[in-house]
């Protein structure tokens, strides 16, 4: 981590993850990255569906592949890179057919270094192997909820679920919240923990960086009118006013509330549910 010298209210605390000695590229690949206009927190037809965002500096979109459809073949990790759309570092490889592509890296590759997409791959980071094949206790990340659907789950900084059991169709996975849910066998898992683990270290230290996110103030609901929020109205500071926590539409939410439908289509996959609230 970088700290810096208390010079301003904002820089007292404020932290960076250090890219120097990391990163080996500054600029990303051109025929791999192109303009995305970002939706900025609203849906396909115009309604703020996600609160609090927008603005925020422009990024350029950088096409990562989440499928890894060339098995069988060698890739090397020509340069490692930052991606201002994710929080892990991602890295240019090499093909030994000549194919380029951006893939997600993980903590411990470097530069140089080569991986594969086999079903006989050495459980080696940064491998990628059908979850059937990999021993019980051995960390994965981009992993896929169905064989060849592409990598849907643990692709975050740092992250990683724990292979824990084999059985039968399915295989036992304890995912990052702790929850344990069933996975079907075939389905392709890359061996490792995502990279750039520092990242849930970052002290943003003031507003403005928020801001350079994409990310707009917030108003706590206790702030407001009782017309405009579950929370709002009481004479002075008082609390909540009632037993569990909501949004402003009046969803339970956070602290400990169980949010989950219950006719999801994979609860009978659940095996043993995430820990909340101040016992976690």
């Amino acid at each position: 981590m970088k700290r810096y010298k208390p010079i301003t209210p904002g820089r007292r605390g404020m932290t960076t993850v250090s890219y120097r000695g990391v990163l080996t590229a500054k600029k990303p690949s051109k025929k791999l990255s192109r303009g995305v206009k970002r939706a900025k927190g609203r849906n396909s037809a115009g309604r703020i569906t996600a609160h609090h965002r927008g603005g925020g500096t422009k990024r350029l979109y950088r096409d990562i592949d989440f499928k890894y459809e060339k098995k069988n073949v060698e890739a090397k990790v020509l340069t490692i890179e930052y991606d201002p759309n994710r929080s892990g570092f991602i890295g240019l490889v090499s093909y030994k057919d000549g194919d380029k592509r951006y893939v997600l890296l993980p903590k411990s590759i470097k530069a140089g270094q080569t991986f594969i997409v086999s079903e006989e791959a050495p459980i080696k980071a940064g491998n990628r192997l059908p979850l059937n094949k990999i021993p019980v206790g051995t960390f994965v990340y981009n992993i896929e909820l169905r064989a060849n659907g592409g990598a849907k789950l643990v692709r975050s900084a740092g992250n990683y679920a724990e292979v824990v059991a084999n059985d039968g169709t399915h295989v036992h996975l304890k995912m990052p919240s702790g929850e344990i849910r069933k996975i079907v066998k075939n389905a392709w898992a890359s061996v490792g923990e995502v990279s750039n683990p520092e990242y849930k270290l970052v002290n943003l230290g003031k507003a403005g960086r928020n801001r350079w996110l994409g990310r707009r103030p917030k108003v706590r609901g206790s702030a407001m009118n009782p017309v405009d929020h579950p929370h709002g109205g009481g004479e002075g500071r008082g609390g909540r006013g009632r037993k569990r926590q909501k949004t402003k539409q009046g969803k339970m939410v956070g602290k400990g509330q169980k949010s989950r439908r219950p006719k999801k289509y994979s609860n009978s996959l659940i095996v043993s549910r995430r820990k909340v609230g101040k016992k976690k």
